[in-house]
């Protein structure tokens, strides 16, 4: 069967939309993305055309340097914004985050049994400044609530953000930083989606107390001997 050079052609030019998507939403120039793979700037800019078709090497040094998946250039959907290209009112989060962390130092601060001049006394804060923020009236310098977390035995991460744009952001990338450090095998199970019953399974086994998994591994040995 031959095949239509018509296709060639037009997986050339969808490749090269491709391409330009995936450049222009990484905010790299033709230049930088050039020079990435070794090409001319005309060179990239027929690529993205369609004039030129890429190399698979080739896409493999972009994905990388964009830090895009290769199986994008595979697909015909458009990268979507991220999040952190969204307009949002960092005024209006910045206050929701001051109540949010004012409210966990007050809490902190109730179940270590301290009164507001104690915890102020112990953390070198002015009574008045410790009570303003736990009603979040005013911004806490780093400094402070680092001193506050230490005092109340909390660690800082117990006062990141982990709900707005921005902390979504933060515990996406820590995850990823986490899955990364994990074994070869590892990663390489976690990635196969025929192995997903066995994660969700370890989910809910993880769940499970003690005593409820001391009996499903006597109900196991029982029906294995």
């Amino acid at each position: 069967m031959t095949i239509n050079p018509i296709l060639k052609i037009i997986r050339a030019k969808k490749l090269g939309v491709l391409i330009r998507d995936a450049r222009v939403s990484s905010g790299k120039s033709p230049e930088d993305c050039a020079q990435s793979m070794g090409l001319s700037a005309d060179e990239l800019k027929a690529m993205e055309f369609g004039d030129r078709p890429a190399t698979l090497p080739e896409l493999e040094i972009l994905a990388y340097y964009l830090e895009v998946p290769l199986d994008h250039f595979w697909g015909n959907e458009l990268i979507k914004t991220d999040d952190r290209t969204v307009s949002f009112d960092s005024a209006e989060i910045k206050q929701i985050r001051q109540n949010a962390i004012g409210g966990l130092i007050r809490k902190a601060r109730i179940e270590a049994v301290l009164s507001v001049e104690e915890l102020a006394d112990t953390a070198g804060i002015p009574s008045p400044s410790l009570a303003a923020y736990e009603q979040g009236e005013i911004p806490m310098p780093l400094p402070e609530l680092e001193i506050l977390a230490m005092v109340l035995n909390n660690s800082l991460a117990d006062f990141e953000d982990q709900a707005n744009p921005v902390g979504s952001w933060f515990v996406e990338q820590r995850n990823m930083r986490e899955f990364l450090v994990l074994p070869g095998e590892l990663q390489e199970f976690i990635g196969k989606p025929v192995n997903r019953p066995y994660l969700e399974l370890a989910i809910k086994l993880s769940e499970l107390k003690v005593e409820r998994l001391r009996a499903l591994a006597e109900g196991l040995l029982e029906i294995t001997f």
